[in-house]
């Protein structure tokens, strides 16, 4: 058995591993590198591997950089069937041709206003191509032993994390190999927590906030506080969010703090298209969540959605303070950067992260305390107050991945730390090494690593 970290290694993007075992190989997530430019650049790199020599890809979840990069491996010629959830292969179904689409909308911007350096530019992949991709997806049940042939099979855990959101176990030549995909909380007020009580020969974790604790304040409290001094400075808040999982998220705690009366009667408008198609999703899932329809149906109501253009641009003409959650969570692309070019320039405004912004990102560069931000070739300034909702995060944080593994029946042979930046998944090794006593390591980009 080889595995071969084709993402997601000395990075918390691009997530794909190559497994090959028993004459077979399969692609475990196929994620888009974000952030950076020389990660982004990768997108565009041949993989390594031919697509058309890979047998079957099994996806963690929708996140786009766990499944954004399937469209082109399609495309370039793989022919086999991907594995996912049920729920995951519903959020596909609106994310990946969203993602299409919004390449061929920043590729046609940047030619109508010359700011991109390549003549003409070119999206990644197009929405059409992406709706070719989701023709390969095939459901799998959680707790479902699915047979590849030859030996080799697979199981999904529940990872919690987002709606469908998996862990892969995976099976041949005798030995098991278990993807935490991104693992989850176990006290989410609203995703179910991940499974545990596992027991693997070789373990690849996760480490997106593997130097880092989440705070201990109350998400809704710190919500409370920067909408309502926001709001009586006449001020809006502007959320950058990420349409699966924290959206809703955000829209139950709004909720709640509407229905409690411990903010300001203040229009609270669901700007993303996606977003709102991922919230309907939720109604329909309630087996991924711990929230009853009645609680589902009262969140989604907490806003009023909007879908189309001059809907949007309606916002930015508005005088009165509004909550606007737009996607995308890291103001990488989506309708947020026409807000943000309105509202950041403004000192009664606030720009309110609510989840962990990749470096390189805009999101993370506003976090960093940028003065002014570049959008579409133009640099406009940044005077709106930036806050951070760092305790809504959906990823464990360093503390409870260690009490996740110490949930082990075992301990795995190696543990591979992937998915964070350096110093986050090096000092999660440490951590595991130190706390557990286990064998780990730290992979690099394109390392093949054969497990005995």
């Amino acid at each position: 058995m080889r595995i071969t970290f084709l993402g997601a290694a000395g990075t918390v993007t691009g997530s794909k591993y190559l497994v090959e075992a028993a004459g077979k190989r399969l692609l475990i997530d196929c994620g888009l590198f974000q952030g950076f430019k020389n990660l982004r650049l990768r997108n565009r790199e041949p993989l390594s591997v031919n697509p058309a020599t890979i047998d079957a890809v099994i996806l963690t979840h929708a996140h786009i950089d766990h499944s954004g990069y399937l469209p082109l491996l399609v495309r370039d010629g793989y022919k086999g069937p991907v594995f996912t959830s049920r729920a995951t292969a519903a959020l596909c179904g609106i994310l990946l041709p969203d993602s299409g689409h919004l390449q061929e909308r920043d590729a046609e911007f940047a030619n109508r206003h010359g700011f991109s350096k390549h003549s003409p530019a070119l999206p990644l992949y197009t929405e059409e191509d992406a709706r070719l991709a989701l023709k390969s997806l095939r459901e799998v049940s959680f707790e479902e032993s699915m047979e590849l042939g030859d030996g080799v099979s697979f199981t999904l855990r529940r990872a919690g994390h987002i709606l469908g959101a998996a862990m892969v176990e995976l099976r041949a030549e005798e030995r098991s190999l278990l993807f935490s995909g991104d693992l989850g909380r176990p006290n989410d007020p609203v995703m179910l927590p991940p499974t545990v009580g596992l027991e693997c020969d070789y373990l690849v974790v996760e480490s997106t906030y593997g130097n880092r604790r989440h705070p201990d304040g109350d998400v809704e409290e710190k919500l409370a506080d920067v909408i309502n001094q926001t709001v009586s400075g006449g001020g809006s808040v502007l959320i950058p969010s990420f349409a699966v999982g924290r959206t809703q998220a955000l829209l139950y705690h709004l909720h709640q703090l509407k229905q409690t009366g411990r903010i300001a009667n203040v229009p609270v408008y669901l700007d993303s298209p996606m977003a709102i198609d991922a919230s309907e999703l939720f109604l329909a899932h309630h087996d991924e969540h711990r929230l009853t329809a009645a609680e589902s149906r009262s969140a989604c109501r907490a806003a009023t959605f909007v879908r189309d253009v001059e809907g949007s641009k309606a916002l930015d003409r508005s005088s009165m303070p509004l909550i606007i959650i737009s996607a995308s969570g890291m103001a990488t692309g989506g309708r947020v950067l026409h807000h943000l070019k309105h509202f950041a320039p403004d000192p009664k405004n606030t720009i309110l992260f609510a989840g962990f912004q990749a470096g390189g990102t805009r999101g993370a560069d506003m976090a960093e305390g940028a003065n002014r931000i570049k959008i579409h070739g133009y640099y406009y300034p940044l005077r709106a107050k930036v806050e951070m909702l760092d305790m809504l995060s959906a990823h464990a944080d360093y503390f409870e991945i260690l009490a996740w593994l110490t949930t082990f029946k075992r301990a795995p042979r190696t543990t591979f730390v992937t998915h964070g930046e350096p110093a986050a998944a090096d000092a999660l090794r440490h951590s595991i090494e130190e706390a557990l006593g286990w064998r780990c390591r730290v992979p690099d980009y394109r390392d093949a690593v054969t497990l005995e």
